[in-house]
């Protein structure tokens, strides 16, 4: 099973930008669905982006237009990258294999350990 590592969080200031990383390691290509999952302080965990191999993406209302997720297939790297961000994208964010049933998206791991945003003035 291939690890996954987050990494480029920190607080910012609304309005700012951030970009995540996820190291895959191993070859990110053989993974079909990818996404990235944040959990609010007290929330559930939400998918706010996903990025299918063949270059499907699907992002959550709150962040279109904001948000943009890719992959690296050749450094075996996903990317969040986050702009003017707002408070309520305050959060753990967490870079996730998924599995598709319908046109739901799920998680096909348990959480690793995240990168945590917070986006305070």
């Amino acid at each position: 099973q291939v690890q996954l590592t987050e990494s480029g969080g920190g607080l910012v200031q609304p309005g700012d930008s951030l970009r995540l990383s996820c190291a895959v390691n191993g070859s990110i290509f053989s993974i079909t669905y990818m996404g990235w999952y944040r959990q609010a302080p007290g929330k559930q965990h939400e998918l706010v982006a996903a990025n299918t191999r063949s270059g499907i993406l699907h992002y959550a209302e709150s962040v279109k237009g904001r948000f943009t997720i890719s992959r690296d297939n050749d450094m075996n790297i996903l990317y969040l990258q986050m702009n003017d961000l707002k408070p309520e994208d305050t959060g753990v964010y967490y870079c996730m294999e998924m599995s598709k049933h319908n046109s739901d998206y799920r998680p096909r791991r348990s959480w690793g350990q995240g990168t945590r945003v917070t986006v305070s003035s």
